[in-house]
């Protein structure tokens, strides 16, 4: 399984989360977008519907008749009932359940770098795991740093 870490210095997940949703989509995955807050929650639902004026991702908030069938859905926990082999964590908390996942992005800012080490740390040396930590350069795309 891939562990992919994005340090987000120059963009906030609202302009990195998109364009990994749109990539894993691209593949024919599914992705499960994971936010503790029901405010952030229902801010990732509206960036999703608004971050483009040529597309947008087709999604849902979780707990819908039709979770499914969301090739993207927006959920409080690593439950992806739509059959997601791809987590984003989008509130920069760490959970060791998106680790039964093909595949995991972990955004998270200054604030929370100190959080992310220690998850970092703790993948270290897991056979089963690729880790890659990600930084953002200074013209806003990404340089893999580990």
């Amino acid at each position: 399984m891939k562990v992919d870490f994005y340090h987000l210095t120059l963009s906030p997940v609202d302009r990195v989360l998109p364009r990994i949703a749109e990539k894993v989509l691209q593949t024919g995955e599914r992705l499960l977008v994971v936010a503790a807050e029901p405010d952030r929650r229902e801010a990732l639902d509206k960036l999703l519907w608004s971050y483009s004026h040529v597309s947008f991702l087709p999604h849902a908030r979780a707990g819908g008749a039709h979770d499914a069938q969301q090739p993207v859905l927006i959920a409080e926990t690593v439950k992806a009932p739509n059959g997601a082999t791809n987590i984003a964590i989008a509130d920069n908390v760490w959970r060791e359940g998106a680790l039964q996942f093909a595949r995991v992005f972990h955004f998270f800012d200054a604030d929370n770098i100190a959080a992310a080490r220690d998850a970092w740390k703790s993948l270290a040396g897991r056979e089963d795991i690729e880790r890659r930590y990600w930084q953002q350069t200074e013209s806003g795309g990404w340089k893999q740093a580990a």
